[in-house]
């Protein structure tokens, strides 16, 4: 079981971690909404290939392509979106309570990411390899930044 310091310690603490919401950088709501999103969107993936033909399916008409390569790796792909689901969930709790953990695997996942982004463009997916590199390096240009690092007591050493 974890030991939580005093209050006394835990409310100093605080102080000099910048708990003013003027001291939290700007997007950092929104990285925490996208952590939550990307959970919902891989919970709504696993649920529609484990259970296939109900009315949850109708949102894949968006990317009917990925649906039918998905759906033919069987049900058990889903276990591989429930696995990302909890993740992703983990990162944002971890992320909106501005644990270092949270703030680690936000990024780790964010860079795996980037790395099948990257995979894609070899492969021959070029443009949406592409913008999917760039948007996940983006994201870690702006994770890695010192002002969110120490936001989360992650100082650059």
């Amino acid at each position: 079981m974890e030991r939580r310091p005093p209050l006394a310690v835990r409310r100093e603490t605080e102080k000099t971690m910048g708990t003013d919401e003027h001291d939290r950088p700007r997007g950092f709501m929104a990285i925490g909404v996208f952590f939550v999103f990307g959970a919902t969107m891989a919970a709504y993936a696993a649920a529609t290939l484990l259970k296939p033909g109900t009315v949850l399916d109708r949102m894949w008409v968006l990317n009917k392509t990925g649906h039918a390569q998905l759906a033919s790796l069987g049900k058990g792909v889903a276990l591989g979106f429930v696995v990302l689901s909890a993740l992703l969930c983990a990162a944002a709790v971890g992320w909106f309570r501005r644990r270092y953990w949270g703030w680690a695997l936000g990024t780790t996942i964010i860079a795996i990411n980037a790395a099948g982004d990257l995979i894609n463009g070899v492969r021959g997916e070029w443009l949406k390899g592409a913008v999917g590199v760039a948007i996940a390096g983006l994201l870690l240009i702006y994770m890695s930044r010192p002002g969110v690092r120490n936001y989360f007591g992650t100082e650059m050493k």
